[in-house]
């Protein structure tokens, strides 16, 4: 990845690789969740111990000695386990959990299977391992391309290396793995093989090779991004929601979108946003940690950033930007507008040009506008303000202290004139 940040804590569809497949897991009402990471990788466990607590537990591989070793560090957490143990990859995010599910049935259906493999059809030529099946439909061995023959190379199904394996016997048969090969490592392929010779069975469960897609390059986590968002689109409109061009809207895997909502062109979603019913969200908006409630209508070119609140039938319209606030039902602030630490009440308007001046440099202060407010155009409101219900501020004014119900504010200097200035000003440039 050529990157400082773990491989597995780059991110798709704004969730990092590694909780994508902890969420999957979980989805699966997975009696334990165990982690396997390097000693070295103190990051991703303090993250995954913030985000689960005691969910997920993990378990530290001292030297990287291949995947069969790096189960094998998972001994003390399975302990008395006898259960099915899916053994899955944290480069490896797209894996949908009926897909596991199925590997699941298989073990429990058949108490002779000892363990299943995940296979995947890739069109030859390719360097995944081959899945060789007996024509009853066992899984036989696992060849890895580098040593099959002219056959086995024409064989399609291949490898994905995620396993099911009898809790009862996995322990018993990673103690028979070996590092006899050109790495020196325990492959945790081996394990069919040896599984075969104890007198089990052992199944190939085939599935589609786009949820079976590891990660190890920027380009592959490029393409694992619009693997995902295809989905995440798809359920949208599966959903009800029209996304009128959908390979141009990005979403967060956890974009909540109602029904009757409409999404125009480019619009951009990061993670924790709520869309009610009937929402109208039109292009170039960027939209994150925000709920809009039924009815509104936000954009073209509006920023929503978390702890935006907007309201049933209220209006943001274009270059405004909304920051822990809301705008309360049928308020409006339809063009070039600062909010941000704001209450705005049911009915208001504010006017182009307006922004809350939030921030003196140490401190957030709020601003609180009551119901049926009119702040006209280019007003700054100096929070801490309070704008009583019914009030109307002047166009061009700067509010510093509380405005009472019903009032009219401005701060406007008097206006001078001075006739016949710009036609005597223009006959000395012309000389």
């Amino acid at each position: 990845m050529k990157s400082k940040l773990p491989k597995v804590m780059h991110c798709i569809a704004h969730r990092p690789l590694l909780m994508h497949v902890i969420e999957t897991a979980l989805g699966l009402k997975a009696e334990r969740v165990i982690t396997v990471t390097a000693p070295e990788m103190e990051s991703v466990r303090q993250y995954v111990a913030r985000q689960y607590k005691h969910s997920v537990q993990n378990a530290i591989q001292p030297e990287q000695r291949g995947t069969g070793d790096a189960v094998l560090a998972a001994k003390a957490a399975l302990k008395d386990f006898s259960g099915v143990v899916l053994i899955l990859y944290g480069d490896t995010p797209l894996i949908r959990p009926p897909t596991l599910a199925a590997m699941v049935e298989k073990l429990k259906a058949d108490p002779e299977t000892a363990l299943a493999v995940l296979g995947m059809e890739v069109p030859v030529p390719n360097d995944y391992g081959r899945l060789v099946v007996s024509k009853n439909g066992e899984l036989e061995r696992i060849v890895e391309a580098k040593d099959a023959s002219a056959a086995e190379k024409k064989i399609t199904l291949c490898n994905s290396g995620v396993m099911a394996v009898r809790g009862s016997l996995l322990f018993t048969l990673l103690a028979k793995l070996n590092a006899k090969n050109a790495k020196g490592e325990y492959y945790l392929t081996d394990l069919v093989a040896l599984a075969r010779i104890a007198g089990h069975r052992c199944a190939a469960i085939p599935a589609d090779a786009s949820e079976l897609q590891g990660i190890n390059s920027r380009d592959e986590l490029a393409k694992a991004e619009a693997c995902l968002q295809t989905r995440l689109r798809a359920q949208a409109m599966a959903g009800g929601a029209t996304l009128v061009d959908p390979s141009s809207v990005y979403l967060a895997v956890d974009t909540d979108i109602g029904a009757d909502v409409v999404i125009h062109p480019n619009v951009i979603f990061g993670p924790g946003v709520r869309v009610h019913d009937n929402v109208e969200i039109r292009g170039f908006s960027h939209i994150e940690g925000a709920t809009i409630h039924p009815g509104a209508i936000v954009g073209p070119f509006a920023r929503l950033r978390p702890g935006a609140v907007i309201g049933k039938g209220a209006h943001v319209g274009n270059f405004v930007e909304v920051k822990q606030a809301t705008l309360e039902a049928g308020a409006k602030a339809n063009h070039l507008t600062y909010i941000g630490d704001a209450h705005i009440g049911e009915g208001s308007n504010i006017g182009a040009g307006t922004i809350t001046c939030n921030y003196d440099g140490f401190d957030k202060h709020r601003t609180t506008i009551g119901k049926h407010v009119f702040i006209g155009s280019n007003t700054a409101l100096v929070a801490p303000v309070k704008v009583g219900d019914g009030a109307v501020v002047g166009a061009g004014s700067v509010i510093t202290e509380d405005v009472d119900a019903d009032a009219l504010a401005l701060t406007r200097a008097v206006q001078k004139q001075k006739a016949q200035w710009a036609k005597a000003f223009r006959r000395r440039k012309k000389h």
